[in-house]
């Protein structure tokens, strides 16, 4: 017998746990962009509050609609207690490299967020160089309402920014694939070759 599994739907369990343990500025942090070609790698930091309107379904940006992430993305920008977006360029990336790019911009969004926060909800299984506390969550985009508000507004961000260099570029069509390895991408670079926003480290 087939058995359906059911969808994790992000929740307030990992801040209301870190809140009883004495912490009082919870942020959760995501990226967007870590997988294209080409464009920058976006992360956002997001403290929800105590305020927050529990009501609100907040998910992984990617299992939203286009005009969902718009509505969201607002909401969370004049509802939420802090917000920071930090973008790493396609030059630091190559720099760097994906992991150690995506790691630097969570650093920074920590510490430049205000209020500073006392503990942090990280998506993934890799924690930033930072002394504040706080855990990773693996598919914590779809665990922690605050990591799905950060995933939200990175995602947002970061479409955003390729569709502006969709009309710098038009040669590639940034606008449409947002710069990840779809066909149409990988003919246009085979045809126009790489665009001052393409990551020269990333193997075609």
């Amino acid at each position: 017998m087939r058995v359906l599994q059911k969808k994790l739907r992000p929740t307030l369990e990992f801040e209301n746990a870190a809140y009883s343990r004495g912490f009082s500025k919870i942020a959760g942090i995501d990226e967007a962009g870590r997988g294209p070609l080409a464009g920058p790698v976006v992360v956002a930091a997001v403290i929800l509050g105590n305020n927050w309107n529990m009501k609100v379904e907040l998910n992984d940006s990617k299992q939203l609609t286009y005009k969902k992430r718009q509505e969201l993305y607002d909401l969370i920008c004049e509802e939420s207690s802090a917000f920071k977006i930090i973008s790493i360029s396609p030059q630091d990336i190559d720099r760097l490299n994906i992991l150690q790019a995506t790691l630097l911009g969570m650093k920074r969004c920590s510490a430049l967020i205000c209020p500073e926060p006392d503990y942090l909800l990280v998506d993934g299984n890799r924690y930033p160089d930072t002394n504040i506390c706080g855990q990773t969550v693996v598919k914590g985009d779809c665990l922690s309402k605050s990591i799905a508000a950060a995933s939200i507004l990175a995602k947002v961000t970061r479409d955003r920014k390729m569709v502006e260099f969709g009309a710098m570029y038009p040669k590639w069509g940034f606008e449409r694939h947002k710069g990840y390895p779809t066909r149409k991408h990988r003919e246009a670079i085979t045809e126009h070759g790489l665009s001052p926003i393409h990551r020269r480290s990333f193997r075609l």
